[in-house]
């Protein structure tokens, strides 16, 4: 019986958060901006036009720039263009933000170059 009353007191707090998140799907609209990604939810979709401007210790870990800021970003090499591509090279990023206890980047699923 105590049981189904606590259940009964915490279901609308689990409702609240899960509406705060926000719609992520079919149709929502992505993230364009660094700075905009910085202050996404986890797994929100993101389109990023930009400069990807050094690789860092990790193999498959970027800084990514653009108007509005820098940002880690992960690219898998299977997820790389076809072409070669340096820090002059505008690129467009497609993914989804992944949110870390204390940091942000973007999981990329692919890199178009656009020059």
């Amino acid at each position: 019986m105590k049981t189904r009353y606590l259940a009964l007191l915490l279901a609308p707090l689990f409702s609240t958060a899960a509406l705060a998140a926000g719609y992520t799907g079919p149709g929502a609209q992505p993230v364009t901006t660094v700075a905009a990604a910085n202050d996404a939810a986890d797994d929100t979709p993101v389109v990023l036009q930009g400069y990807v401007v050094k690789k860092l210790n990790n193999d498959d870990k970027f800084e990514f720039k653009d108007t509005t800021g820098t940002l880690t970003v992960e690219i898998d090499k299977e997820d790389m263009p076809p072409v070669a591509f340096d820090e002059k090279t505008k690129v467009k990023l497609t993914g989804e933000v992944e949110k870390h206890l204390m940091s942000r980047e973007v999981d990329v699923d692919l890199v178009e170059v656009i020059n």
